[in-house]
C-alpha cells in the first residue's frame, strides 16, 4: 500500500454536506470510499459532472459498485476490488453488473495466464529504439486538462521489418505493461498535478504516410493488438485526435460514426493536414512537439523524454507495482488475442465501441 501524506486530503470520504453544497436528489452527495481497497493518495472525484464517474454516482450506482465487489469477493476475487477500477467496468458495461462482473473475471484470467502481476516490475524493452524507426508510440506532457498526451505514428509501420527486431508477443506484453504504466504512476501524478481526477488519456493518432499500400500493414497490426486494449483497460478514452487522415478517410468516419454513442463521438477529432490549430487549442505549445505544430524540442528527441508529472518530484510517487528485490526474468505472455482472448465484440459498450477501433495508448 502506498503512504499517504496526512497534510493533503484527496476526494471525498463521507457523505456528509451542508445544505448549499448538496447535489441533486439524484446524486450521492459523495463517493463512498472503502477502506479495505480504495487507499488513494490523489484526487477521487471526476473534474466534470459527468454520469456515472466518481464523486458523480447516483445512490443506484453507488449500490451497484458495493453489488460488484461483493460478487468477486465471493469467487475468491481479491486484488483490483477499488472503487475506481470497478467503476470502469460497470461504465464500460452501461452498469450491468453481471456483464460487468463477466468483463472483470475475464481480464483477471488472462492477467494469471500471462503472469502480468509478474512481469510488470521487471519488464526491459531493449529493442524499443530500433521499433521506434518504424512505430514511434510514446507518453509526452500532458493537455490543458492536465491528461497524459499519447502518441502514434503508424505511415512507418513495416510488419516484416518489425518482425526481424522483436516478435508479436513481446509487442503485445509491451502494450500491456505500458497500460499498466498508465495507470500507475502517469495518472495518479496527473492527478495530483491537476488536483482532480484524471483516468484518461489524450491521444494522438498520426496517419501521415499510410496510403493505399501501407494501409493494409497499419490493419493488420491493429487487428492483432485491440484486443488486449478493448477487453482488459476499458475506460481509458479521452479525447483522440486522428491527424493527416488521408483522402478518403473522412467519408468512412461519417459512416461510422452513426454507429457509435454520441458521447463517444464527442471524444474523436479527424483531422487532415491543417490539424495544428484545433490540436494546439487542446495540447500548449510547449507541451506538444515541434513536428506536429508545438514548440517542444525534448533534447535526445520527444519520443524517448517520458516528460510529464510522473517525473516531477513533487507529484511523483512509486508505483503500487514496483518491487524492490530483483525478481527472475519472465518470459513475454502470449498475445492477448485469438482463441483465448474473448471475443472482440464483446469489450466495452456502445458507449466505448471508438476505443475498439483505434490503437489504444500503449508505449512509452
Amino acid at each position: 500500500m502506498m503512504g499517504v501524506d496526512t497534510k493533503e486530503t484527496y476526494g471525498p470520504t463521507t457523505t456528509e454536506t451542508s445544505d448549499k453544497e448538496k447535489k441533486p436528489d439524484s446524486i450521492t452527495a459523495a463517493m463512498e470510499l472503502d477502506p479495505k481497497y480504495d487507499d488513494y493518495d490523489y484526487p477521487t472525484v471526476a473534474p466534470t459532472p459527468q454520469n456515472g464517474h466518481p464523486g458523480h454516482l447516483t445512490a443506484a450506482q453507488q449500490a451497484q459498485v458495493h453489488q460488484l465487489r461483493l460478487m468477486l469477493e465471493a469467487e475468491g476475487y481479491t486484488k483490483r476490488l477499488d472503487t475506481l477500477t470497478l467503476l470502469r467496468f460497470l461504465r464500460a458495461r452501461k452498469f450491468d453488473v453481471n456483464l460487468a462482473k463477466k468483463m472483470f473475471v475475464d481480464c483477471e484470467t488472462w492477467r494469471k495466464q500471462t503472469h502480468l502481476d509478474d512481469v510488470v516490475p521487471t519488464w526491459e524493452y531493449p529493442e524499443k529504439e530500433e521499433m521506434f524507426k518504424y512505430y514511434p508510440q510514446y507518453y509526452h506532457k500532458t493537455d490543458k486538462d492536465g491528461r497524459p498526451v499519447y502518441i502514434e505514428q503508424l505511415g512507418n509501420i513495416d510488419l516484416t521489418a518489425m518482425y526481424k527486431i522483436t516478435t508479436i508477443d513481446r509487442m503485445a506484453t509491451n502494450l500491456a505493461v505500458e497500460y499498466e504504466r498508465l495507470a500507475d504512476p502517469r495518472l495518479p501524478a496527473c492527478s495530483r498535478k491537476a488536483g482532480t481526477l484524471l483516468e484518461t488519456c489524450c491521444s494522438i493518432i498520426d496517419l501521415k504516410g499510410v496510403g493505399i499500400t501501407k494501409a493494409p500493414q497499419v490493419y493488420t497490426y491493429i487487428q492483432k493488438v485491440s484486443g488486449l486494449s478493448q477487453n482488459y483497460y476499458p475506460e481509458r478514452l479521452g479525447r483522440l485526435y486522428i491527424i493527416n487522415a488521408p483522402w478518403g478517410f473522412g467519408t468512412v468516419w461519417s459512416i461510422v460514426k452513426g454507429w457509435l454513442d454520441p458521447v463517444t463521438v464527442q471524444k474523436i477529432h479527424v483531422l487532415g493536414g491543417g490539424y495544428q490549430k484545433e490540436l494546439l487549442a487542446q495540447v500548449p505549445a510547449e507541451n506538444l512537439p515541434k513536428q506536429f505544430g508545438g514548440s517542444c524540442e525534448c533534447a535526445g528527441g520527444c519520443q524517448f523524454s517520458d516528460m510529464g508529472p510522473w517525473h516531477e518530484k513533487e507529484w511523483a510517487r512509486p508505483a503500487k507495482w514496483e518491487k524492490k528485490e530483483e525478481s527472475a526474468t519472465i518470459e513475454p505472455m502470449p498475445t492477448p488475442v485469438g482463441d483465448s482472448a474473448p471475443p472482440a465484440g464483446t469489450a466495452d459498450g456502445p458507449g466505448d465501441a471508438a476505443e475498439v477501433k483505434a490503437p489504444a495508448p500503449a508505449v512509452a
